[in-house]
């Protein structure tokens, strides 16, 4: 029994006509007797009553024509469905990022692809952190995680995006607001700064760096926080200095009180999309990552 038994015996059915059938198939009434000859030997009895004037289903042929004809609907509009996946016509892409990711490097990457692929669903699982969305990406049917770039969890694959420059972050009447970097010994002296959550992978690049320049690590703990705007909100509140990513969208109106002061001594921070293998990815996954990647607004982008 192929499926094409099948398709040929269900348009039999609809048909009336074996004649019929053949000239709709362009071949002979004989190829397509032989369908359903195959049909009737496997099931091991007869699906047709032939009558003068062309033939009719037994009643085990109105089985078969009704669970063929549903089955064989369910196949064409799945081989539907999965012609627009391979042509990224329609599907859904799932992402894994950080609380404040999608509005920082994401906005108007949403905003293209929608346009472009408007039967698209995008979903979005935020998480804590990179390890989170490593163990998010790994246990979940995830297609992408948005991470700063570190140790890669097992059978995961990194493609880095940006490069952020870290600033420090004060009060616009704040001593340090005139200065045009911050130093190794700015930093030493802050009375309070604030940094990005223990154990996150941020926080292990600003701690080995700050061990490199001889920053004490009192001041490697300072106050922590559980995302960028956060470290950005106390900030402007007067309630320390913030070691920030040069984040997109905070050189804004949105900031009026704030300043930013480049810190040269840290290396750039890279944040960049994760996945389980790049090569099996969806042609719709993919093409969100890359427009993620094309107008990312960050500076310095590197992939």
């Amino acid at each position: 029994m192929t499926l094409d038994d099948l398709r040929v015996f269900v348009a039999v059915c609809r048909a009336g006509s074996l004649s019929a059938v053949a000239r709709d198939l362009s071949c002979t009434q004989s190829a397509v007797s032989q369908h359903v000859k195959r049909l009737e030997k496997e099931v091991g009895i007869g699906l047709l009553e032939r009558h003068p004037r062309g033939v009719v289903p037994t009643p085990a042929g109105r089985v078969l024509q009704a669970a063929a004809a549903d089955g064989i609907g369910a196949l064409d509009q799945a081989l539907r469905r999965l012609g627009d996946l391979a042509r990224g016509e329609s599907g859904s892409v799932r992402v894994t990022t950080g609380a404040t990711s999608v509005r920082h490097f994401m906005a108007e990457a949403i905003v293209d692809f929608r346009r472009s692929h408007p039967q698209v669903s995008l979903e979005f699982q935020t998480v804590s952190s990179s390890r989170s969305c490593f163990e998010a990406l790994a246990a979940h049917d995830l297609d992408l995680a948005w991470i700063t770039m570190g140790t890669p969890a097992r059978g995961i694959e990194l493609r880095p995006v940006v490069e952020l420059p870290w600033v420090l972050a004060v009060r616009a009447d704040d001593p340090l607001a005139a200065a045009p970097a911050a130093s190794p010994a700015d930093l030493t002296a802050s009375a309070q700064l604030i940094l990005p959550p223990e154990h996150s992978t941020s926080r292990g690049h600003l701690d080995d760096r700050f061990a490199e320049l001889g920053i004490p690590r009192s001041t490697a703990t300072g106050t922590g926080i559980a995302d960028w705007d956060t470290a950005v909100h106390l900030a402007e509140l007067g309630l320390g200095h913030a070691v920030v990513p040069d984040l997109p969208g905070l050189r804004g109106p949105g900031h009026p009180g704030l300043t930013l002061v480049p810190v040269p001594c840290l290396p750039p921070l890279q944040v960049g999309w994760a996945v389980r293998r790049w090569s099996a990815l969806s042609p719709l996954a993919r093409a969100f990552a890359d427009t993620v990647a094309r107008t990312c607004p960050a500076p310095g982008p590197i992939g």
